[in-house]
Order: C-alpha cells, then sequence, then structure tokens
C-alpha cells in the first residue's frame, strides 16, 4: 500500500505468481527483463529462474492482466544471471551461472542458440549505448580486426554491439538481426578480478568488481580506477541512466553519479539501506530491498514514494526491471516467486494528486522539472500556475494566489471578473468557461469566497476540537482573521493583478474590463489618488459603468478626469466649476477622505486645483462658445489661467479675438490688456480697433497707478483700490509695469490716433508718455520741452537732437537752458553740458549771442575757449583734406594722359595673346596689363577682364605716380 505522505509516482497495474502456475515448489527468481512489442501495445516480461528456463509474461496494459506467455527451457539446471531484451530485433540475450550466453527469440520461434565464438566464463555483459551528445564523427566502434561498427541504438538498424567480461579480458561482439554473433575484438589483461557488473556507454567501459569501479576508454586504450570499494561494501552495481546519458555506481546505501568519462556529476542519492536492485523510471531511480519499493528523485535526492511489500513467499533478493531504452512506461519487480507491474503515472494525474493534497509547492516544483525535461510545454507550465493559484484563492491565500497568476502567461484577466463583478454583466460572455481540472468551486464574488473560506475555518475549529483532522490551513485555525482583513486583502491583491495585466496585449473589450473593474476596487478600498491617476491617464474605462458610482459616492474628481479622458469635456468642466465653487464638508471628505473640515487656505488650494484641471481642458478646446462659457469662473479664481486659456497655442484654431473681447468682464482689465498684447505683438495684429483699445486701457491703467503711487487716500475703499491697482501694476501675467508697456507701445505701434491718447493723459504727470506722444506729431519743440525741462533728462534730450540732425535744434535746447521761463532759473550747468558735448555742431558767434549775462564766466570759459579751438581745428582739416583731393586728382589726370600717350609696335609676327591669330592690319585692344587680343576676342572677353582672367574691376591695377604708390 502507498503512503498517504508521498506523491503517487507509480502505480499497480498486475501481479503473476510463478508458484501457482508453473511448480508449487518455491521459486526465487534471479533476472528479469521487459519489452514492449514493436507491432502493437503489450509488452513481455522475462524472468530468469534458478533451474536454468525463461518465462515470458505478457502485459496487456488495456486489461491489466499479466498472464503466462512462454515457458523456455534454457540451460538445464543453471541458474539464469541475467537477461537482456533487444527489442527492435526481437531478440534477448542470456547469462547463466556457467558463463554462458544464449540467443532466444521473443516468441520461440527457433530454437535456443548457445553462442559458442566464446567458450563460456563470461561474468558481465553489456549492451553499447550511445548518448545524443556523443559526436558523430566518433559514432563508430574503433577498428576491430580490419571491421568498422556501424552506429547502434538505432531502430533501424539490424545489429547491435555488445561487450562481455571473459576472466581478464574484454571481448567486443556484434549481433546481428540473424541472430550471427561475430567477436569483432579481444582485448587481453584489461581486467583484474571477476567482473560482477558492466556498462558500456559512448567510447567507455565502466566494471565494477570487488575492490571498486574501473573504466576503460575503447579509444585510448587504457584502463584506470575510478573509486576503490571498502571491505565492508556489498557487491557492485552500475545502473545506466539513460535520460542522462550517466551511470549510477552505488556505494553501500549511496548512488553516486559519473558521466561517460567516470567524472561524478550533480549530487548522490542516499538510500535507506544497500538495495538489491535499482531501476530508472522516468525522472526517479527505483531501488528495492527487503521487498520495499522505494522511488528517489534524480535531481533532488529526495525519496518521493515508497510501497511495501510482504508475502513474496520464497525470500531472498527483489529485482527491478524496465525497458532498457529508458522510455518505458512498466516497471517490473520480482520477489521470489511473485511479479509485480506498475506503469509510470502520467504527471497530470501525479499534479492533480499534490493538488488534491494541497501541496501547491511540490506540484510546481514537479511542473518547472517536467518542463526542464521537455516533458511538457510552457503553456501547460501557465495552465498549471493559474490552477494553482484558483484554489489558494479559494483558500484565502490570496497574495500566493495572484503570484501564480502573474506567473502564467496563457490565464486571460477576463477569468478573474466574476471574483469583481456578480453575474450577468457587461463582460460575462467574455469569461472563458474554462474549470481547468475541476478542483476548485466555480467563480463566485470575492465577498462569497471570503465567507465561505470563513465557514471553513469555523467548521475545521471544531473539528478539531473533536480531535478530527482538516485540511485548513494551521495558522488560519491559531489565529482565524477577520472578515475585513481578507476582504481587503482580496481586493488590493486583485488591484494588484489587473494592474499588471494592463500591460498586456488585450482585446479591446477585456481593455474594458480590466480598467473599470479596477476603477471599482479602487474605490471600494477609497484609493481616490490611485482613481485620479487612472481617470485621468488613457484608459479603457466604461463610462456608462462608473458614471452613477462615482457621483453617488461623492468621487466627483475622478468622474471629472474621466469624463476628460473620453472627450466629454463638458460633464468634466461643469463638475470643476461645481467643485471650484461649492466646497462643502461633504466634497471636502470625497476628496481627501478626512472627516474634518477644511480651512481657508485649504479651501483656496482646492479651489486652484479644480481651475488648473479646467483649464488644461479649455487650452486645447476649440469649441469657442463652451471656453467663453467657463472663462468667466475660472477669471475670478486665476486671471493667469484665465489668459492662458486665451492665448492657448494648443488648440486647433484660434477664438475670435471680437467674441473673447465681449466675453471677457470689462472689470477684468488685466486679462483685456494681456488678451491684447498677445494679439498684437505675437499674433501681429494690424487691426487698429485694437491697438486703439490697448493703448486707451494702459494709458488708463498707468494715470490710476501713478495717483495711487503719488496721491494721499486714506478711507478703507481707496485702500482696497490701491490693492487692486498694485496688484494691476505688478501682476504676474506680465513682466514690466503698466508705465513701461505703455512707453514701449506708444513707440512701436503706429496704429492709434496720438492726439486721443494725449486727450486722455493731458491733466495727469505722465510726461514721458506725452513726449513720445508729441514726437509722433512731430511736435519738435514741445518733446523738447517735456526732456530738458519737465524731466530735466539732458541726455535724452541731447539724443532726441540729434534724432533731428539740425544744428539749429541743439541751438534751441541750448535757449531753454538759458532761459527756461515760468520762472525757473537757467539750467547753466545743463548748458555746459551741451556746449561740452555738441559744441563743434554750433555757431559760436550765435552762441555768444545767445549767453546770458548772468552767467558765470568761469562756467562758459572754458567751454567756449574749446569750442572756439574745435572749430579752427575743423577748418584746417577741412583745408588739408581740400589740398590732398585737389592732388589726387591731378596725379591720376597725369597717369590717365601717360597711359594714353603710349605706343604701341605691331608687326607681321605680333600675334593675339588669346587665340594666336596674326594682328597685322587688324584691329586690336590692349589692356592695363599689356596684354594684346584681336578685336573679336575683346569683344568676347569684355573691357574689364584681360586674357590672364584678371578683373580690373576687382582686382584694380595700380601703377606708381607722383604721390600714390604701390
Amino acid at each position: 500500500m502507498a503512503d498517504s505522505k508521498y506523491r503517487s509516482m507509480v502505480e499497480f497495474v498486475a501481479d503473476f505468481n510463478l508458484k501457482d502456475s508453473i511448480s508449487s515448489t518455491p521459486i526465487s527468481i534471479k533476472s528479469l527483463a521487459i519489452s514492449k512489442l514493436s507491432t502493437n501495445t503489450e509488452s513481455i516480461v522475462f524472468t530468469g529462474t534458478p533451474t536454468g528456463s525463461v518465462l515470458a509474461l505478457s502485459l496487456n496494459p488495456t486489461t491489466n492482466k499479466l498472464s503466462l506467455l512462454k515457458h523456455i527451457f534454457v540451460s538445464n539446471g543453471t541458474p539464469i544471471v541475467s537477461i537482456h531484451a533487444i527489442g527492435h530485433i526481437g531478440k534477448i540475450m542470456v547469462l547463466s551461472a556457467d558463463g554462458s550466453l544464449y540467443l532466444l527469440d521473443y516468441f520461440q520461434l527457433e530454437p535456443v542458440k548457445r553462442i559458442a565464438v566464446i567458450k563460456g566464463g563470461v561474468t558481465a555483459l553489456s549492451r553499447r549505448f550511445l548518448s545524443k551528445s556523443h559526436n558523430l564523427s566518433d559514432r563508430y566502434l574503433p577498428r576491430f580486426n580490419g571491421i568498422r561498427g556501424r552506429q547502434d541504438g538505432d531502430q533501424s538498424n539490424t545489429t547491435c554491439f555488445f561487450v562481455v567480461a571473459v576472466g581478464k579480458k574484454l571481448v567486443f561482439l556484434e549481433l546481428a538481426s540473424s541472430g550471427s554473433v561475430v567477436v569483432l575484438k579481444e582485448i587481453q589483461g584489461v581486467l583484474d578480478g571477476i567482473v560482477r557488473v558492466m556498462i558500456w556507454i559512448d567510447d567507455s567501459i565502466i566494471f565494477g568488481n570487488k575492490s571498486g569501479y574501473y573504466i576503460y576508454s575503447c579509444v585510448h586504450g587504457q584502463c584506470r580506477s575510478i573509486f576503490s570499494l571498502p571491505a565492508s561494501s556489498g557487491p557492485p552495481q552500475l545502473k545506466l541512466l539513460v535520460r542522462e546519458a550517466r551511470v549510477l555506481l552505488v556505494v553501500d546505501n549511496v548512488g553516486i553519479i559519473v558521466d561517460a568519462e567516470g567524472q561524478p556529476v550533480g549530487g548522490s542519492l542516499v538510500f535507506r539501506s544497500f538495495p538489491d536492485s535499482l531501476a530508472e523510471i522516468g525522472i526517479c531511480v527505483a531501488v528495492v530491498r527487503n521487498g520495499k519499493l522505494e522511488l528517489y528523485h534524480k535531481r533532488t535526492g529526495n525519496c518521493v514514494q515508497m510501497m511495501v511489500h510482504t508475502g513474496n513467499g520464497s525470500g531472498g533478493q527483489s529485482v527491478l526491471a524496465v525497458e532498457e531504452d529508458g522510455k518505458g512506461e512498466f516497471l517490473a519487480l520480482a520477489m521470489g516467486s511473485k511479479v509485480v507491474c506498475y506503469h509510470n503515472v502520467p504527471w497530470e494525474e501525479q499534479i492533480k494528486d499534490l493538488l488534491r493534497k494541497k501541496c501547491f509547492k511540490e506540484a510546481i516544483s514537479l511542473v518547472e522539472e517536467l518542463h526542464m525535461e521537455g516533458e511538457i510545454t510552457k503553456d501547460m507550465v501557465s495552465f498549471v500556475h493559474a490552477q494553482v493559484g484558483f484554489l489558494l484563492l479559494f483558500e484565502l491565500h490570496f497574495e500566493e494566489a495572484i503570484n501564480h497568476f502573474l506567473l502564467s502567461e496563457t490565464m486571460q484577466p477576463s477569468e478573474v471578473f466574476p471574483f469583481i463583478m456578480r453575474d450577468p454583466n457587461r463582460w460575462t460572455l467574455l469569461v472563458p468557461r474554462n474549470r481547468y481540472w475541476g478542483l476548485h468551486p466555480p467563480p463566485t464574488p470575492l465577498e462569497n469566497v471570503v465567507d465561505d473560506g470563513l465557514k471553513a475555518i469555523q467548521r475545521a475549529i471544531f473539528l478539531r476540537k473533536a480531535g478530527v483532522e482538516t485540511a485548513v490551513d494551521d495558522e488560519f485555525l491559531a489565529n482565524p482573521p477577520s472578515r475585513a482583513d481578507l476582504l481587503e486583502s482580496a481586493i488590493k491583491n486583485m488591484i494588484r493583478y489587473l494592474q499588471a495585466s494592463r500591460e498586456k496585449e488585450l482585446t479591446h473589450s477585456i481593455k474594458e474590463g480590466v480598467d473599470t473593474l479596477l476603477m471599482y476596487l479602487y474605490r471600494a478600498l477609497n484609493y481616490v489618488d490611485d482613481m485620479e491617476m487612472l481617470a485621468s491617464s488613457e484608459n479603457s474605462c466604461v463610462v456608462e459603468e462608473l458614471e452613477s458610482l462615482l457621483n453617488e459616492s461623492g468621487h466627483l474628481r475622478a468622474l471629472a478626469f474621466l469624463y476628460a479622458s473620453k472627450g466629454m469635456s463638458s460633464k468634466a468642466l461643469s463638475i470643476w466649476r461645481l467643485l471650484a465653487r461649492n466646497y462643502s464638508t461633504s466634497s471636502w471628505k470625497s476628496l481627501t477622505g478626512s472627516n474634518d473640515l477644511p480651512d481657508s487656505s485649504s479651501v483656496t488650494s482646492c479651489q486652484e486645483t479644480a481651475v488648473i484641471e479646467a483649464s488644461k481642458i479649455l487650452e486645447e478646446l476649440s469649441d469657442q462658445d463652451l471656453v467663453l462659457q467657463h472663462l468667466g469662473w475660472i477669471a475670478e479664481i486665476n486671471q493667469v489661467l484665465a489668459v492662458q486659456i486665451l492665448i492657448s497655442e494648443k488648440r486647433s484654431t484660434v477664438l475670435t479675438p471680437d467674441e473673447v473681447i465681449s466675453a471677457v468682464d470689462p472689470k477684468k482689465v488685466e486679462i483685456l490688456q494681456r488678451y491684447l498684447q498677445w494679439l498684437i505683438e505675437d499674433q501681429d495684429s494690424d487691426d487698429t480697433r485694437f491697438h486703439i483699445m490697448y493703448a486707451f486701457l494702459l494709458a488708463k491703467s498707468a494715470i490710476e497707478v501713478y495717483e495711487v503711487e503719488h496721491g494721499s487716500q486714506n478711507s478703507e475703499a481707496d485702500t482696497l483700490k490701491e490693492k487692486n491697482i498694485y496688484h494691476l501694476d505688478r501682476c504676474s501675467m506680465f513682466e514690466s509695469p503698466v508705465r513701461e508697456r505703455l512707453q514701449i507701445f506708444l513707440q512701436s505701434s503706429d496704429l492709434y490716433d496720438p492726439e486721443d491718447i494725449l486727450d486722455l493723459i493731458e491733466g495727469s504727470e505722465l510726461w514721458i508718455e506725452k513726449a513720445i506722444l508729441y514726437r509722433k506729431l512731430g511736435q519738435e519743440t514741445l518733446v523738447l520741452q517735456i526732456l530738458a525741462l519737465k524731466l530735466e533728462d539732458c541726455e535724452a534730450a541731447e539724443q532726441y537732437c540729434a534724432e533731428i540732425g539740425r544744428p539749429d535744434a541743439y541751438m534751441q535746447l541750448l535757449e531753454m537752458y538759458l532761459d527756461p521761463k515760468d520762472g525757473k532759473e537757467p539750467m547753466f550747468k545743463a548748458a555746459v553740458r551741451l556746449l561740452h558735448n555738441h559744441g563743434e555742431a554750433l555757431d559760436p558767434l550765435q552762441v555768444l549771442e545767445r549767453l546770458s549775462p548772468d552767467m558765470p564766466l568761469q562756467l562758459a570759459s572754458d567751454t567756449l575757449l574749446r569750442m572756439l579751438r574745435a572749430r579752427l581745428h575743423h577748418h584746417r582739416q577741412g583745408q588739408i583734406v581740400h589740398n590732398l583731393s585737389h592732388a589726387l586728382h591731378v596725379d591720376a589726370s597725369l597717369a590717365r594722359l601717360e597711359e594714353r600717350s603710349r605706343h604701341v609696335l605691331i608687326n607681321e609676327e605680333s600675334i593675339c595673346d588669346s587665340c594666336n591669330a596674326r594682328l597685322g592690319t587688324k584691329l586690336f585692344a590692349m589692356y592695363p596689363d599689356d596684354t594684346i587680343v584681336c578685336y573679336k576676342c575683346f569683344r568676347r572677353q569684355g573691357e574689364s577682364t584681360s586674357v590672364t582672367g584678371r578683373n580690373f574691376e576687382q582686382d584694380i591695377l595700380h601703377k606708381p605716380g607722383w604721390l600714390v604708390t604701390r
């Protein structure tokens, strides 16, 4: 019977007792082999008896019966030591205790044949095994007796190779399908002692005797020891591990795995006792001792299954056998006279068995091993992960369940929809009706899962008190969780799965379900930030499913973000307007999740947030009516954002200026100014209406600012007005004060009427602005009076005179300095500065005539002296330049006369420097560089370019004269 703590790797199929069928006397089976027939699904189990006979038992997997097929007498009274089945040629090779080899047919169609090429004394034999990693170039036996062996192990080959140990020599045999045996080569003196076991793998022969294990290389012909056996050790045992192409060596109760070179690889297998026999079955090694069958995992070394058999009849050692190709599904066990057959449990059933026992980690470990072995596909691994996840979900281990869901690449997110929203719903038809292996209940909302799990825990606690063991987690029994904690954990982990699912490639319908249900879960835990982040980002939420839900729960910000992401701008703006104007206690609680009432600063901050979010929508919106509809309430809270909405470049079409100006509250002067500034400066608008309006708005604002800065209002209303004017002057939407903006605009624009602006500011103290406007009107005297007398800006006045460009302007400015009128004192220092900087431009006589008798002599003497000297110096410089110009003119005229007076001699040998034609009596031309060309070439070359390529207009030729030299 099987122990419940182990998993089922093999299961009982059938048994057969030789005592009941052949002889009433006890019979102890000495050897065993199993082979599958290639023609059908039946397998044959060959047993060797101590009396020298071989029994063939037929195993029918459909009926699960083991029946006697043949009873073959091989050697009279000599025990059968080993049996080797050669399935692809239908032969078995039998070794008897006297060292004789026999060849038998599966169905005894031919008589037993003793292999006479060997005279006896055989102690061990092995068929050659070639691994997949063995090089093709080496897949040949060494050249024995001039014959090269062919590749072994292929079902298409009709021959196979064996090696037998006879005394101290090795004998290599070739067996043909006809039954003929040929000795390829004998190697003497290789062995020391009697060989008990032998395995031939690739080009190495590993054998063992009572002293230890050795390896012989067929390529190099050398034999060396792997390791020695202690004297107290049991007999040597070898087992070929076909799947890994390795060999298992047994030392006492330890199995050591070596490769084809005899080098230990991997870990060792530690058995409970020294085994009677070994066999490889799938990913395990089966060992038997005293009727106890154990299966050890080859990679981990753990005992995964154990079965105990009693009543074997005759006692003695047990024998195990499997098909030699390592791919068989049956395992044969012989105990005394009884033969028991097992079949390898399919991996699917093994996984199911582990899952039923709630050994989830072991099941996943098995799946990963099978995947590494290539037994199952990656999709099957994902399938099992999903199955484990559902089981853990109903076991209330939500975090581990979601971890397995995330490891499954084939699981669809729609499979968890029924856990979140009750059926029927919009996505009911998208849920795949896949119950997997039917190990878990059908999907149900998480509330039901938690409630059912808590009932199971309470039932298990009651049963535990009654002494009944249950499958409920001990942790839950010791510390039962609360419903609220379990439900919160379930929702949190389901959120984690849906968040990860958003990164996958999904259909549009499933994306809608994932995002919508994710919003449901966020709302259930009041994850406000996550709700708003999902709603404001690119999402596939279904608005119809969430609209009433979010509205009723008071999550208006998330609903506004959702409307905006779906292009429902009007609804989104209405919500932001409501939030900005009506911040009640309930609205605040929906935003912060707190019961505390907000203070004024918090409300202001939230209002600003609402305005910011609304402005983001309006900046991209091209619906002019909707933009202007919501402009007013935004301007009440934040004028900067209102202006940004109007001048936004994100929208595809620009708003109509006339409509915008009409919609803006006339009291919002800053908005109008900034919008007009944008139209004029950024959009290059040349509409005179906008220029005039902008000029008037700036002028009025400048007058108000000046009056506030220089006035003396003391009333509360005046104080409030001062604050508004100060805000107007220092508003963050402008980079400069209002007067500076007014001055720049008045200077740069020509599309307004300066006289209208002058009428507006005439009674104010905006003298700079007046100067700009008078200059536009061309009233130079008034401009100079303002600059020199009102503003006393000497530098600006002098600069303006320079712009006029007439000497009389400076004289007019000097007269203003000397006679300011209106009872003002003469500005002698300014006059001296003017004479010092621009005295050379003034007539000294006129200056002397206009100098006031009251002007201190010490202020004017130095300036007048310097002015007279500069005047004389300027006159003399003019005379020098005049005389030099006259000399140059005379020199050039003389040079020109000399060039025209030159004589050129042309004879019969003279040729054109361009076409080499003789000139003779032809017309010719001569260039300044003395090159001569015929008239035809002269017309082609032109007057300014000679034959040498020199252009005399660009590269002037200088010739020395009496004044100008090179």
